[in-house]
């Protein structure tokens, strides 16, 4: 039997598979909000057999969004239109979850695809003056307004609101970001968080918003239903974060109501990262063994004896693709033809099968 198709309960939800679909941005929002691409991309990766399909970074605040065009959830007409989104999942077998992400000095970006990418919008094209725990820039977009001490507490409050609003959209699961160098990773880094407040210095200083934010949500979540939190495990910098920091975090965001970690790298600084087939999974399986909690895995997950190998050596308990996904969204339906998984016709309780539209089209 394979592991990959095996259902997980987490708190008082059960996902149907444990081939979770990546949160990744699409750049493709108006005014924050998620329209046909986002109806299109997700649900064809919920009727491809996604047990769990995650939103792209999804800002709590309009300042959050890492550009002009990311998805939010800060108002009524985007909390609609999500509802939409996952209404649709739901129908395709899935659970839905959200990643509320607030980009920090990252933000007010161009997308990666646009001729200026990787510069700063200027407020004439609907760009905004970035947060930041320090007005340090990173590459090259501009410096952000170093954050006061009630700016700074007001973040978990955004995030809790944004997460009431998660609930009234439909999600399932509600993931905090903080990884990729966002702001909760800015506050986390030392390479970022150059504070001398209560704020920054101290490891324990440094991850008091993420804690704080984490049991703000978790506050206005309901009780069966999880939270995760997405962490890079490593700066890949000496001075930066290292596995065993983040390790020791995740064993305190399990206190605070953290059910699940997502393992991602980076992002907090440049860097060179060497990457290669799986070569985060052995960052995940450290936190999994430190902090006792389930975690996700990522980073060229491509082949599917792979995704069922990290599971059967305990290195995770589940699986999130990402590129690989984009490429083909049945990744789940093929994965089980090719490790013997029976397929019947979805809607079915594993969360995986082919949709009657395509009966005639099965993999063999």
């Amino acid at each position: 039997m394979s592991l990959l198709f095996q259902p997980i309960t987490v708190r008082g939800l059960t996902l149907p598979n444990r081939v979770w679909l990546a949160p990744m941005c699409q750049y493709s929002a108006t005014d924050g909000l998620p329209g046909d691409w986002h109806l299109v991309h997700l649900g064809a990766r919920a009727a491809g057999g996604f047990g769990l399909v995650m939103t792209e970074a999804t800002a709590v605040v309009p300042e959050g969004r890492i550009s002009p065009a990311d998805t939010g959830i800060w108002n009524d007409e985007q909390t609609a239109a999500w509802r939409r989104i996952t209404d649709f999942l739901h129908a395709r077998g899935a659970k839905a979850g959200i990643q509320l992400a607030h980009s920090g000095r990252k933000g007010s970006a161009y997308p990666p695809f646009h001729e200026l990418a990787d510069t700063t919008v200027p407020a004439s094209d609907g760009g905004w003056t970035t947060l930041g725990p320090a007005a340090e820039p990173f590459g090259g977009l501009a410096a952000p307004a170093a954050m006061t001490p009630e700016q700074i507490e007001d973040v978990p409050r955004q995030f809790a609101a944004a997460a009431r609003r998660s609930l009234a959209a439909g999600f399932d699961v509600a993931e905090v970001h903080a990884a990729h160098g966002y702001l909760l990773h800015q506050f986390l880094s030392p390479l970022v968080n150059t504070r001398d407040d209560e704020w920054g210095g101290s490891a324990e200083r440094r991850a008091r918003i993420v804690r704080e934010t984490v049991r703000a949500v978790r506050e206005v979540w309901p009780d069966e239903l999880p939270v995760f939190v997405r962490l890079s495990a490593t700066d890949w910098l000496p001075e930066g974060l290292g596995v065993e920091d983040v390790a020791a975090l995740a064993a305190d965001l399990k206190a605070d109501g953290a059910d699940v970690v997502d393992v991602t790298t980076g992002g907090a600084a440049p860097a060179r990262i060497t990457s290669g087939p799986g070569y985060q999974v052995g960052f995940a399986r450290r936190i999994r063994d430190v902090s006792g909690l389930p975690v996700s895995a990522v980073g060229l997950i491509t082949q599917p004896v792979q995704a069922e190998q990290v599971l059967v050596e305990g290195a995770a308990d589940a699986v999130m693709i990402g590129r690989e996904a984009l490429r083909d969204p049945h990744w789940p339906l093929r994965a089980a033809r090719e490790l013997r998984v029976e397929v019947p016709r979805a809607p079915v309780a594993a969360g995986v099968g082919v949709q009657a539209q395509y009966d005639r089209a099965p993999w063999r």
